[in-house]
């Protein structure tokens, strides 16, 4: 590994744990803008360095550093119900930049493939959410998925923009993705 490809992700791994600890509080998951940074992670790293970053944000955070919602960290918070989502986070990026590596990073696949990553953090958190509450699958869906889906629409338009703008200077610039 090169070390301008360690600078970026360690500068996406650093805009992830800036970006999700401002939280709403809407239930029992909150709306935070990890996910923006899990898209953009992804998108201009690709699904080997981009699930790098992604996952060394998860590490800090396990570790203590309080980078996940409302300032929070420890291993205690992925031990919890919203531990799913943490951990999903992971797939999420493993399977957007995956896609997007296989669909050539077609101007239509980078939102496909956000989508596609979405729809496993939201099946692995809520299934977590399940087993860690006991609650039917309705109502989790009601409460760990429904509310989210506006908010991450918006944030995966504003991450295909920026990943369509950003992507070919961190090509030219020789950097991971």
């Amino acid at each position: 590994m090169k070390v301008k490809q360690m600078v970026i992700i360690a500068l996406l791994t650093a805009a992830i744990c800036v970006m999700a600890p401002f939280s709403v509080p809407i239930g029992p998951i909150p709306i935070t803008l990890a996910t923006l940074g899990v898209y953009l992670a992804a998108g201009l790293l690709g699904p080997k360095w981009g699930t790098l970053s992604v996952t060394l944000y998860v590490v800090l955070g396990a570790l203590g550093v309080p980078v996940f919602s409302g300032f929070s960290g420890g291993f205690q918070k992925i031990a919890g119900v919203t531990g799913g989502y943490i951990v999903g986070y992971i797939l999420c990026a493993a399977l957007a930049g995956f896609l997007m590596e296989r669909l050539r990073w077609r101007h239509w696949a980078i939102p496909v493939a956000m989508v596609a990553g979405t729809a496993v953090l939201y099946a692995f958190g809520t299934v977590w959410y399940i087993l860690q509450t006991g609650t039917a699958l309705l109502p989790a869906l009601l409460a760990c998925v429904v509310p989210f889906l506006p908010c991450d629409a918006i944030k995966i338009a504003a991450a295909t923009g920026l990943v369509l703008a950003l992507r070919p200077v961190l090509r030219r610039s020789g950097l991971p993705g």
